[in-house]
């Protein structure tokens, strides 16, 4: 085809490569960087922007591709090419024509574990495996709590991302940000990750193909290269015993998933998943007054079926004077609850600290006394991620003061407890 005759149909913004259409013939051509023609495809035989989506014609030596973008085709990169199969923003929670207006969170891809069987892919050794995760996550924060409680921090390393999403998710922290103080918050560590900036360049080393969201915590395999998981719960269940045989005895007989208290630790973790650790997001998120209602009051009415039973057990613990799954789960969400999702996601019914006097125990006690669940909590992260990261919500990014402090001390109560206790 005579490049000469055709004309530009469409640019990527920071890309050289032009893709033309014929005038004359509606023939689609790519160019790639090298000027070479990659593709001569013929615009008009596709009716939808499905038929098109997949790599149409790949240069072999420059890897540039003839893709869609919208209506328009166009000549990518490789990376540029993951972008165009994103099908919604990653800051869009629900989409724009989903008339429920619910949250539906998309389940977790990479679903590998860690396991000591005879030819295990990712077998449980020491040093092997990093941690990304954010301070600002309740999902990724339970890693870090089940990692310091079963004394991993030499068998597992970690790295935490800067607590701001933006379009392209979560990003790696750069020497010149001074926003985000907390341990470990530094950009990728890791050989071979040293042009990474966002969290998005790690799923596209693991998979070039990977359409889904870019989320952490996100467990990474240091020899092969690639994400062994990023669904939070099922790394906390690693986590919890795979590397027993190696632990010293105090840090082996932590027992998270107790075998006598399974089933209520399996049954616990399905409604308090859905109502509560999934619930502030739907009641938050909701983009109808109904679809809010309903999550709202569903929320509320599980935290009160947890204020129940800490109110009839033996405590301090959610299953009495052991710790388990069931409390990393459950505190990830309710150390959030009075700092940001009573007034971001409008979960005002009650707050914590003045309506739920069991659950303000439970939580406290975990937080002043066991330094993995304090250790794993940053205010300024989850406060100021939420508030200026979801923009849709809070389009001026104005993080609340209150509420003062962020969490009480053991021995104090809000003044309208302490009257009620007089």
């Amino acid at each position: 085809m005579n490049t000469r005759a055709l004309v530009p149909f469409a640019r990527v913004a920071g890309l050289s490569p032009l893709t033309s259409i014929s005038t004359s013939t509606g023939l689609l051509s790519g160019l790639c960087q090298r000027g070479a023609i990659i593709a001569s495809l013929n615009h008009r035989a596709f009716s939808s922007r499905a038929e098109a989506r997949t790599p149409l014609r790949t240069c072999v030596d420059c890897r540039d591709t003839v893709g869609i973008l919208g209506t328009k085709f166009v000549v990518v990169g490789k990376k540029q090419q993951q972008q165009i199969r994103m099908t919604s923003k990653i800051t869009e929670w629900v989409k724009p024509d989903d008339k429920s207006g619910e949250f539906k969170r998309q389940s977790s891809v990479f679903r590998d574990f860690i396991s000591a069987e005879p030819g295990a892919r990712f077998p449980p050794e020491k040093g092997r495996y990093h941690l990304y995760v954010s301070y600002a996550c309740p999902w990724a924060c339970r890693t870090l709590v089940a990692r310091k409680l079963k004394g991993l921090e030499d068998f597992i390393s970690y790295s935490v991302v800067h607590w701001r999403m933006g379009e392209k998710g979560w990003r790696f922290p750069t020497p010149e940000d001074k926003d985000a103080a907390g341990e470990n918050v530094i950009r990728d560590p890791l050989p071979g990750h040293e042009k990474f900036t966002h969290l998005r360049d790690l799923y596209f080393s693991a998979d070039a193909n990977y359409s889904g969201r870019f989320t952490v915590p996100a467990l990474w395999d240091k020899k092969t290269g690639t994400i062994v998981s990023n669904e939070s719960s099922e790394i906390l269940r690693m986590l919890g015993h795979v590397f027993d045989d190696q632990l010293a005895p105090e840090f082996r007989d932590v027992d998270l998933y107790p075998r006598d208290l399974r089933a209520e630790i399996d049954k616990a973790g399905d409604w308090t998943y859905d109502l509560i650790n999934n619930g502030v997001y739907k009641s938050g998120f909701a983009t109808t007054q109904e679809a809010y209602e309903r999550n709202v009051t569903a929320l509320f009415g599980a935290l009160d079926r947890a204020e129940k039973h800490l109110a009839e057990g033996k405590g301090p613990y959610y299953f009495g004077d052991r710790i388990t799954e069931t409390d990393i789960r459950l505190y990830n969400t309710i150390i959030r609850f009075d700092p940001v999702y009573v007034q971001h996601f409008k979960c005002n019914i009650r707050d914590i600290r003045s309506g739920y006097p069991h659950l303000h125990k439970w939580l406290r006690n975990l937080y002043w006394n066991h330094p993995a669940f304090k250790d794993s909590t940053n205010f300024l992260h989850i406060k100021n991620h939420y508030t200026r990261s979801h923009t849709q919500i809070n389009p001026h990014s104005i993080t609340p003061v209150g509420p003062v402090p962020d969490i009480l001390p053991l021995d104090e109560e809000v003044p309208a407890v302490k009257a009620a206790l007089r």
